[in-house]
């Protein structure tokens, strides 16, 4: 098994980083749009999705900033994170979204993210 990639995604989003953090960190907003059902106890978050469950457990996060999480079948540096920026430029939201994938994946899995978080913003009505 090759070794996985931390690649980067940005998307800008017209919501205020209080709001859009809202949906990256709680069980109801992610609900929204990453996973059928969100369940957290314990600093883990439960997602389901058709029936398939998988854990992640969060390991850092700052209010309106960002989440960091850790799947719990995942190799122990891997991670996956949603930062929320403010464009010094154009004053503008920018949700960052960080992953570990093997380098021939990376493409895959990034159209995968785009579409997730395109269906976040139809919930928040960006």
């Amino acid at each position: 098994m090759s070794k996985k990639v931390l690649y980067e995604l940005e998307f800008p989003v017209r919501c205020s980083p209080g709001i859009l953090y809202e949906f990256l960190s709680t069980p109801a907003g992610l609900q929204e749009w990453f996973a059928d059902r969100v369940d957290f106890r314990d600093n883990v978050f439960s997602f389901s999705w058709n029936g398939t469950a998988e854990e992640a457990e969060v390991l850092e996060q700052e209010e309106d900033e960002y989440i960091r999480l850790h799947w719990t079948h995942a190799p122990k540096e891997e991670y996956f994170e949603f930062r929320i920026q403010i464009s010094e430029v154009t004053n503008e939201t920018i949700l960052i979204v960080k992953d570990f994938a093997e380098k021939k994946e990376v493409k895959d899995q990034s159209q995968l993210w785009e579409y997730q978080v395109k269906d976040l913003f139809h919930r928040i009505g960006s």
